[in-house]
């Protein structure tokens, strides 16, 4: 029998690989708003973090989700992120 094949994502801050299931997913929607996409199945242009704060700081510092979402990411998602860590 086949294997199921892994997703694998590269996370935008730090270009490591993971399993899709253990990164956050930050989308870029049709409508241009900037969201935390829990269930990674939103509308929308994504980008990966892993769940680590090392690289959401990252993330903020060299401005990667900018890059990646090709629009300016607002604070409070950096910081809504932040708190999905530290609940996990």
């Amino acid at each position: 029998m086949k294997e199921k094949k892994i997703p694998m994502r590269r996370c935008v801050a730090t270009g490591e690989r993971f399993e899709k299931k253990d990164l956050m997913r930050i989308v870029r929607t049709p409508e241009g708003t900037v969201i935390y996409d829990k269930t990674g199945r939103a509308n929308g242009r994504g980008a990966y973090l892993s769940k680590s704060v090392k690289a959401i700081e990252k993330a903020k510092k060299s401005k990667a989700l900018n890059r990646q979402l090709e629009t300016e990411v607002p604070e409070t998602v950096f910081e809504e992120l932040l708190k999905v860590i530290h609940n996990e």
